[in-house]
């Protein structure tokens, strides 16, 4: 580049070089060797970074994750490309189409006066409608963590009215799931047993206004913060934590319990 020339614009600049790394004489050999497949766990496991990045509240480690999940992005769009599928402009427009569409009440010439929920609701079923979609299940991603996808099949269930009244029945579903794994015979029956008693503290945990997936990563965070705490105290007394028994891991447990005294159990 001279000195009259201007820089190169990031986007293009990233679709540039991608092109190159997928070139089949001067690219790079695993670029050239991915497919979507083999690429889709990297792209889920950089959307996991970036939500970890906000969690930490580390914005420069957010933005890498940022570049790093658009590269995904960008990836993906080559590789379509390349088969004669579609290109990267052709995933910005549907995006931007997608947005307009979903808000008429901002972009629309005619006001729209119905409650957000109801509005966002029916716009949803009208994509859904329009992807094929036969049954109110439809469109939940398979890919999607367990955890997750049990929430948005429960959800989906309950707005044509397949729902809990209240938490009575989510607390007695849990209940019986409970006796009903402790009586299972085969491994088979208690992997099936396990899967519904989860499922339904699923729904339990959404029938309290909770979501399931934010709570179970506040206990996991909580547990790993207590444990490592246990580590230290252990190494503080000049004891190895693997070496003690479960009663005096116990203690350490309840002893670091105690000194979180403003958490819950």
């Amino acid at each position: 580049m001279n000195g009259s020339e201007l820089p190169e614009p990031p986007l293009e600049r990233l679709l540039a070089i991608m092109a190159r790394l997928r070139d089949p004489e001067r690219g790079c050999e695993w670029d050239q060797a991915q497919t979507f497949a083999t690429i889709a766990p990297y792209t889920v496991e950089e959307a996991y970074e970036v939500a970890d990045a906000i969690a930490r509240e580390d914005l420069a480690g957010l933005r890498d994750e940022l570049g790093d999940l658009l590269l995904q992005v960008v990836f993906h769009a080559r590789i379509a490309e390349e088969a004669g599928h579609f290109a990267f402009p052709d995933v910005a427009t549907a995006i931007a189409d997608k947005l307009v569409a979903r808000h008429p009440h901002v972009f629309g010439a005619v006001s729209d006066e119905r409650p957000r929920e109801q509005r966002w609701e029916a716009l949803k079923q009208a994509e859904r409608a329009a992807a094929g979609a036969t049954g109110v299940l439809d469109g939940v991603a398979l890919a999607l963590p367990a955890l997750l996808r049990a929430e948005k099949l429960q959800k989906r269930a309950a707005r044509v009215g397949f729902d809990w009244p209240d938490v009575t029945g989510p607390e007695a579903k849990v209940r019986e799931e409970l006796v009903e794994l402790a009586q299972a015979g085969d491994e088979a029956e208690k992997l099936d047993e396990a899967g519904d008693l989860l499922f339904a503290a699923v729904n339990l945990v959404r029938a309290h206004g909770i979501a399931p997936e934010e709570a179970l990563r506040a206990a996991n965070a909580k547990f790993e913060r207590r444990f490592r705490a246990m580590e230290a105290l252990a190494a503080a007394r000049g004891e190895e934590f693997a070496t003690l028994d479960l009663a005096a891991q116990e203690a350490l447990w309840q002893a670091v319990k105690r000194s979180q005294a403003g958490e819950t159990a």
